[in-house]
C-alpha cells in the first residue's frame, strides 16, 4: 500500500492567497500531503504553479498531489492525482499512469467507494460532510453515522481502502469523524481562512494523529 497521509491539505484559488503561499505556509506547519487544486488555469500557468509548489514539497519532503489534470503526467514533479469525477474509469487511469503513480477518487456513497477501490484507487475522499464554498457540489452531506455505515459496510466486504472525510470540516468536527473509523482527513477552508494558519494546521494534525 502506498503512502497516504492521514491529514490531507488542499490548496484553493483564494484572492490574495497564491497556491505558492498556501503550500509554503502548509509546508512549515508540518505538512507532509498536498492537493493542488487550480481548476481555472491554462496549461502553462498549471505548469509553472506546480514547479515552484513541487520545490517548495521537495524541500520539506512532501507529497504533491494534484487535483484532476492528469495529462500533466510526466511533465512536473508530481506524486500522484485525486480525481474529482464520480464516474472516472480509474481502470484506465490507472493503466495511463502506472502503478506508481497515486490516485485518488472522490466518493460520496458506499458503493462510489466499493468501485474506486475494485479500480485501483489508492484512497477516497468521502464527502461532502458539511457546506463549503470552496467545492459547490448536490451531492448529499453525509453525517458522522453515514459514515460509520460506510466504513463498515468496506470491513464486511474485506475492502481495504484509506478513507478520508471532506467537505467543509472544522475543528471541532474531526474527534467525532476519527471515531468512526475514517483513515484521515482532507481539509482546505478551515485553514487557509484561519487567522494563524499554521496553528490552525496543527491544531487539525494533533487531533487526526490521536
Amino acid at each position: 500500500m502506498k503512502y497516504i497521509e492521514k491529514l490531507q491539505y488542499i490548496t484553493h484559488d483564494v484572492p490574495n492567497f497564491p497556491h505558492i503561499d498556501q503550500v509554503q505556509l502548509a509546508c512549515e506547519a508540518g505538512a507532509k500531503w498536498i492537493q493542488y487544486r487550480c481548476l481555472t488555469k491554462s496549461n502553462e500557468e498549471l505548469l509553472a504553479d506546480i514547479n515552484a509548489i513541487a520545490e517548495v514539497c521537495d524541500d520539506w519532503g512532501t507529497t504533491l498531489i494534484v487535483t484532476d489534470h492528469i495529462h500533466l503526467n510526466g511533465k512536473a514533479d508530481i506524486q500522484g492525482f485525486h480525481i474529482e469525477d464520480m464516474n472516472a474509469d480509474f481502470t484506465a487511469l490507472r493503466k495511463l499512469v502506472g502503478d506508481d503513480i497515486t490516485l485518488g477518487g472522490s466518493a460520496n456513497t458506499a458503493e462510489n467507494m466499493i468501485r474506486l477501490a475494485n479500480e485501483g484507487a489508492d484512497y477516497v475522499g468521502l464527502g461532502p460532510f458539511s457546506t463549503t464554498e470552496t467545492k459547490p457540489n448536490n451531492f448529499p452531506l453525509l453525517a458522522a453515522d453515514d459514515y460509520s455505515s460506510i466504513i463498515n459496510q468496506l470491513k464486511k466486504l474485506q475492502i481495504d481502502i484509506p478513507v478520508l472525510a471532506v467537505g467543509g470540516i472544522k475543528i471541532y468536527d474531526v474527534k467525532a469523524l476519527m471515531q468512526t473509523g475514517i483513515y484521515g482527513i482532507a481539509v482546505s477552508g478551515a485553514i487557509y481562512s484561519a487567522d494563524d494558519f499554521i496553528e490552525a494546521y496543527q491544531d487539525f494534525y494533533d487531533l487526526v494523529k490521536l
